[in-house]
């Protein structure tokens, strides 16, 4: 059983849940993730770790009421409790100097950005994030990416906050002004196919994390199937992060539709 600490809400359906879980805490680095149960017969849910506090032993997790599984984990109260947090899961990303790094992220895609974005540039790197949104109440986690970027530029799909436009047009934006060296994408699959196409143009390596796909994140199921440069590699035991510019994003596409 692991003690939720805080809730607070981001908008009506996205809320961040700090979890007391130390051992977790201690050993999670970014790019891993933790299964998530409520409930005895509750779903496994996989969600990636935004943050931790060793200090506090505490981890947190954004979370998108979506179905019935991820709703009752959102109204869960501060005092209350998770029935099972499993983790770290997954492998780290590779994180080293490049120079000049874009890391954009769209919607709840921003939360597992955050940890990438704070160890890029504690590695020295010069670090640009997009964050991207149909609207204003979309953009997340703006103030924690603002203290761990050189600069953020916001794209809102309406215009109502920052740029109106879609994240490629600010990615590319910033590839025309200046020299970038690596690329970071976290968000909806459509998203990461277009910046992955994107950057191919402008030949910037490119990974994205392929989580969305993921289903019981121990590689049992086979749910999270894709194909990265011709072969079949598993998302939640060989990823969560791949080369963008190798997925088969029309394929992923296609077989998440099948969860509607």
């Amino acid at each position: 059983m692991n003690r939720i600490v805080s809730k607070e809400y981001f908008s009506e359906k996205v809320a961040k849940i700090v979890v007391e879980a130390p051992l977790i805490a201690r050993s999670r680095r970014p790019g891993h993730f933790v299964i998530v149960r409520c409930g005895d017969k509750g779903e496994r849910i996989p969600l990636t770790i935004a943050d931790a506090d060793t200090e506090r032993g505490t981890i947190t997790l954004v979370v998108q009421a979506v179905g019935p599984s991820t709703t009752k984990i959102t109204a869960l109260e501060p005092g209350e409790y998770l029935t099972d947090v499993v983790g770290p899961l997954g492998q780290a990303t590779h994180i080293e100097h490049y120079g000049t790094v874009v890391c954009c992220g769209g919607g709840v895609g921003v939360a597992p950005l955050l940890p990438i974005i704070k160890a890029m540039k504690a590695a020295g790197n010069r670090v640009i994030s997009v964050l991207a949104g149909r609207t204003k109440e979309l953009i997340i986690l703006e103030d924690e990416v603002r203290k761990h970027s050189d600069e953020v530029v916001i794209m809102t799909d309406d215009g109502s906050y920052g740029t109106k436009g879609l994240v490629t047009n600010g990615v590319e934006a910033v590839i025309n002004r200046e020299k970038v060296d690596f690329c970071v994408t976290i968000g909806p699959a459509i998203m990461m196919k277009f910046v992955a196409l994107l950057t191919k143009k402008y030949e910037v390596p490119t990974i994205c994390s392929l989580n969305t796909i993921m289903v019981d994140g121990t590689g049992m199921c086979g749910a999270c199937r894709v194909t990265v440069d011709g072969k079949t590699r598993f998302v939640c035991v060989e990823g969560p992060e791949f080369d963008a510019h190798k997925v088969d994003f029309d394929q992923m596409l296609m077989r998440l539709r099948a969860y509607k």
